[in-house]
């Protein structure tokens, strides 16, 4: 069944348009306070935000629908989502809300829900709201004497700082370390800088005065450039971009080159190989993570086990197969041993113990294999449009052998958006150019017949 309201990360959209209205929030409220209202004790669920505008809105529209279902409301202000995770487990909670789009624009913003075990929710479960959000709710109100009450906590965000600092091995202090780390005017703008400091580290800090709506821009891991300059500026060690949510990082080394979560996953993994710590046969990433990652891999001994995009497949596939170790080539690094979600704050201070034990640069620390070329293009179709017509089935089988062994070919539909997107990558980039074009040409001479 086509799903109305949950995308691949929660609901999402602009803020005050269909879904991100505070009317739907409210009902969320109730719907998911109805289904986690079980068993006699007084529930509660705890809400975290970054540092969007329209937060205080839905923040406000989500306490009524909760307090309305009978549950109390622990409100922890601006905090990053691994935070919101954590702390749900940590305070026992029936629930966990983030309210934030990650790396979206401002205008955007989402919620994001979190079950008493830190993960998030399952398909199943979230197919149940929206069965709930389809119904009249009256019923499902709490009576009078059991309206829940709500209260702010921020002195919670202290408890996540305390986790993330643990995450760093005892033996590892980062004295002597020059950070530059940008906090893309978001949910960490607090807590990273400080947790860092706490570590030791000389600190230098950007992206770090939200105003509402200047969250993503220009700054943080969707526009790495601000800290690219800002590393040369101070002649940084490191640079350290986090999103708006801080569930995603990426690494900026000595020389201002970006190193993707590709990278960081690969350096992880050697090192939690190297110390026994490494769960299963290798690390689990998404179909889109390039092919020098499993090549370097297998030259290891170890296993690239693929999924489908979105982080909380990559967790899914982590949780039934006993891995540790996973991520997004966009910096979303998910270590079990320490969280249930990606953490950009915990996988940076995992890069930051490797640079210290290793004695060496951040850049002979994180480069551990070339990328192999990769190409991706979109092209937009009518909503629904199948790839099961012959000409594109043809064009695509005809692709996938002419690159054989020496490459892989992805097309899939969006997600989010009416697209199809085509990815290629091999070791030939001219090759991998010209299979792209010629199959966004197919598909697009297929969609203008339709």
């Amino acid at each position: 069944m086509k799903r109305k309201y949950f995308g691949t990360d929660g609901i999402r959209g602009q803020s005050n348009l269909f879904p991100m209205t505070p009317d739907l929030a409210m009902r969320v409220g109730v719907a998911v306070g109805t289904i986690f209202r079980n068993g006699a004790h007084r529930h509660r669920v705890v809400i975290g935000k970054d540092t969007r505008l329209s937060g205080y809105m839905l923040e406000n529209a989500l306490v009524a629908g909760f307090t309305a279902a009978g549950l109390d409301v622990f409100l922890l202000g601006p905090i990053p989502t691994p935070g919101v995770a954590m702390l749900t487990r940590s305070l026992r909670a029936d629930i966990g809300v983030m309210i934030s789009a990650s790396h979206n624009p401002f205008e955007d913003n989402g919620i994001k829900l979190f079950g008493p075990d830190g993960y998030k929710l399952s398909d199943e479960m979230e197919g149940q709201i929206e069965e709930l959000l389809e119904k009249d709710m009256a019923a499902q109100l709490a009576k009078s004497q059991e309206i829940g009450r709500a209260k702010r906590v921020e002195g919670d965000i202290y408890r996540y700082i305390e986790h993330a600092k643990r995450t760093l091995p005892r033996d590892v202090t980062l004295q002597g370390l020059r950070v530059a780390i940008d906090c893309a005017n978001g949910a960490a703008y607090k807590v990273a800088p400080l947790a860092l400091w706490e570590l030791g580290a000389d600190v230098v800090t950007i992206g770090n005065e939200p105003n509402g709506i200047n969250i993503n821009l220009d700054c943080g891991s969707t526009h790495p450039e601000t800290l690219q300059k800002k590393v040369h500026e101070v002649r940084a060690d490191i640079g350290i971009a986090l999103d708006g949510d801080a569930d995603r990082v990426l690494i900026v080394d000595e020389h201002g080159k970006i190193v993707d979560g590709d990278q960081l996953m690969a350096v992880i993994a050697d090192s939690w190989a190297a110390e026994g710590m490494l769960n299963g046969d290798g690390i689990v990433a998404t179909v889109m993570s390039n092919l020098g990652l499993e090549r370097y891999l297998q030259g290891r001994s170890l296993n690239l086990h693929r999924t489908k995009v979105g982080d909380r497949y990559v967790v899914e596939h982590m949780r039934q197969h006993g891995f540790n170790v996973g991520g997004e080539q966009s910096g979303h690094i998910v270590l079990s041993d320490f969280g249930t979600t990606g953490d950009g704050l915990v996988a940076a201070l995992q890069i930051l113990a490797c640079v210290k034990r290793q004695g060496k640069s951040v850049s002979d620390v994180c480069h551990r294999f070339d990328p192999v070329p990769q190409v991706l293009k979109n092209v937009r179709v009518s909503s629904g449009m199948s790839l099961e017509n012959v000409t594109v089935r043809q064009a695509i089988a005809d692709a996938e052998a002419e690159l054989a062994k020496n490459g892989r070919l992805l097309i899939r539909p969006s997600g989010t958006e009416p697209l199809i997107r085509v990815m290629a990558e091999g070791d030939d980039r001219q090759q991998v150019e010209r299979i792209v074009d010629e199959l966004i040409s197919v598909i697009s001479a297929v969609r203008n017949v339709a």
